[in-house]
Order: structure tokens, then C-alpha cells, then sequence
């Protein structure tokens, strides 16, 4: 158990898909020193998955387990850090209940994501009161835990705010009980996909943690570079390539120099730049593909980092409701 001086975090993720480079960089990362000096708890948000996928939920399950093993080879620590899936869990559904029954509709009408994700998502039916009601979902699986930290890119502080207004609006009917969570911001580094454009699996243009060295290898060779360089001799724009994005990311600051310079006065090839990117990655990824083929391998120890973490997450979510209700006077 974490000592109770410890500042609680509370982050997750949802079960959609393989975890690639922007979730290494952009979340995992941030992540693991938590665990140093924080009490973590790291949630794979499957409820969540259903408010856009709520048609299709048959990769789900698999994608709540392949998610966790990303989690543990990059380095998430059981013994440190509680790791569960959202649905073990039923207090979140309860307390999403009862805050519901307190939250204007306007709140959820106004998170910008609402309207966003309705037009970028067009192929699918997301007039949904799930769909809606997912910010106060991912309120509740804040509150729960009474967490005091929660570690956000920029696009997630409106969807924080809207946690730290509902924790406000509770604490003045029924008295204080809930901290405002604090937003962590995290780093967002630049990290462009192989055909120029943001990583995602959506794109068919992500390196994924799980990806051995000869898939690393062969993504990279195909990665577009300045278009303009359609010669060796012909100097370059490394700030339009995504090559050099990642290097900025993944390389020494001595080879990033070696790379703008080089790439500026064709000193040096697009081969040659790849070539010192390619070996950056498939240094960096090499161990934690190592990794998780040692958690694969043993399905029965995930199993119990789950139920550990299952148990650690429902032992304090329960805790909470208790409060959460005698101050609501139900139950």
C-alpha cells in the first residue's frame, strides 16, 4: 500500500486498438516516474470503448488485455501501480449514477469534443445518451479514487475542468467530499506517422510497441521525407520531415544536429537519416517487445496483476461510496 501521504493519480486509457509510439511518448512515459513518487492507479476505460464501438464489441475483451501487456512491458509496475479494467470495477457506474442525477445538461452539451467527435465520426450513430454522458463517466472515474492528480494532454482539460465543476457542484449540496483534481499536463511531442501524418492506427501509419525489429525496420524505410529532396545532392527541410520529427524525439541531441545539419546542405542522404533514426527505435523498442512476450507468455500472472489491481481499485472506490452516499443520505 502506498503511504497516505502520497498524492493519488488516476489516468487511463481505452481498449481500441494496439498501443504505437504516440502512446509511449504522449502518456506511458509521463506515467511511469509517477510511480515513484505518486499512488497510481491506471485504468483501461472499457466502458468507454462502448460509446463510439457500442455496435461492435466483440475485440474489446482483447483489446482490454493486449492493452495491458503494453502497459507492463513499457514499464507500469504492479507492485507500484494498481492495473484494472474499468468495468471489474462497479462502483464507476454507481457513482456516474448518482452524479448524473446533479449535473446540468448544458455541462455535457458544451465539453468540445461533443460536437467534434459527432462530425468525425459521421459513419457511426453517436446521438447516444452513453455518447453524451461520457464526460461524466470519466468524471466519476476520477472521483472515485478522489484522485488529486490526473496526467492530460491539452485536448483533455476541458473534460478535466467539467470533473473539478461536478466535484464542486457535489461537495455544495451534500458538504466536502471531493478533491478538485489538479491537471498534470504532459508533453505532446510531434510524433508524425509514417505517411506524414499524427500516428494512428486509424491512418495505417504507426509503429507499434509490440512490433519486432524487422517490422520497425521496414516502417521506417517506408516513412515519406521532404518531398523536395528528390536527389541525394538536392539540400533538404528537415523541419517538413517527419523523419526528423522523430529524431527530435528518439536521437541524442548530437544526432539531431548531425541530422538538420546534414539534411541542409545534403551532407547526408535520406537513407543515412533513417538509418540512425531506424536503429533509435529499434533500440528503444527492442526491450519492451522482450518484455511482453514474457507477460504473453504467462496469461495466469496477467490474470492476477488484474485481480490485484481489481481489488486495490474496488477496495478504495468502495470507500468512497460509503462516503458518498451517507452523504446523499441513500442506501
Amino acid at each position: 500500500m502506498a503511504p497516505s501521504s502520497q498524492l493519488r493519480v488516476l489516468s487511463g486509457m481505452r481498449p481500441t486498438g494496439a498501443l504505437h509510439l504516440g502512446h509511449l511518448v504522449g502518456a506511458l512515459e509521463n506515467w511511469i516516474p509517477l510511480q515513484e513518487t505518486h499512488d497510481c492507479y491506471y485504468v483501461i476505460v472499457d466502458w468507454h470503448a462502448l460509446t463510439t464501438d457500442y455496435a461492435d464489441t466483440t475485440a474489446i475483451r482483447d483489446h482490454a488485455r493486449q492493452i495491458a501487456l503494453d502497459w507492463l512491458a513499457a514499464g507500469i509496475d504492479p507492485a507500484r501501480s494498481a492495473v484494472f479494467v474499468q468495468s471489474t470495477v462497479k462502483e464507476h457506474a454507481e457513482l456516474h449514477l448518482l452524479l448524473s442525477m446533479i449535473v446540468p445538461l448544458p455541462w455535457l452539451e458544451r465539453v468540445p469534443t461533443y460536437k467534434e467527435q459527432q462530425e468525425q465520426l459521421r459513419d457511426r450513430d453517436l446521438n447516444t445518451y452513453g455518447f453524451l454522458g461520457y464526460p461524466l463517466l470519466q468524471a466519476a472515474d476520477i472521483l472515485v479514487y478522489r484522485a488529486d492528480v490526473v496526467p492530460v494532454g491539452e485536448d483533455q482539460v476541458p473534460h478535466l475542468e467539467l470533473c473539478r465543476e461536478v466535484a464542486r457542484r457535489f461537495n455544495h449540496l451534500y458538504g466536502p467530499l471531493f478533491p478538485e483534481p489538479q491537471a498534470k499536463l504532459t508533453p505532446s511531442p510531434r510524433l508524425l506517422g509514417t505517411d506524414g501524418r499524427k500516428m494512428s492506427k486509424s491512418y495505417g501509419n504507426a509503429i507499434y510497441l509490440r512490433d519486432l525489429p524487422g517490422v520497425v525496420e521496414s516502417k521506417v524505410d517506408s516513412y515519406l521525407t521532404d518531398p523536395q529532396r528528390t536527389h541525394r545532392r538536392i539540400p533538404g527541410n528537415p523541419e517538413i520531415c517527419p523523419v526528423f520529427a522523430g529524431h527530435r524525439i528518439f536521437s541524442t541531441s548530437e544526432q539531431v544536429g548531425w541530422a538538420d545539419a546534414g539534411c541542409r546542405t545534403a551532407a547526408i542522404g535520406c537513407r543515412d537519416c533513417k538509418a540512425v533514426f531506424r536503429q533509435n527505435l529499434v533500440s528503444r523498442l527492442e526491450p519492451i517487445a522482450e518484455r511482453r512476450a514474457g507477460w504473453e507468455s504467462n496469461p495466469d500472472q496477467l490474470d492476477r496483476v488484474l485481480s490485484e489491481g481489481t481489488e486495490k481499485a474496488r477496495a478504495t472506490a468502495s470507500a468512497t461510496l460509503a462516503r458518498v452516499r451517507a452523504a446523499m443520505r441513500i442506501g
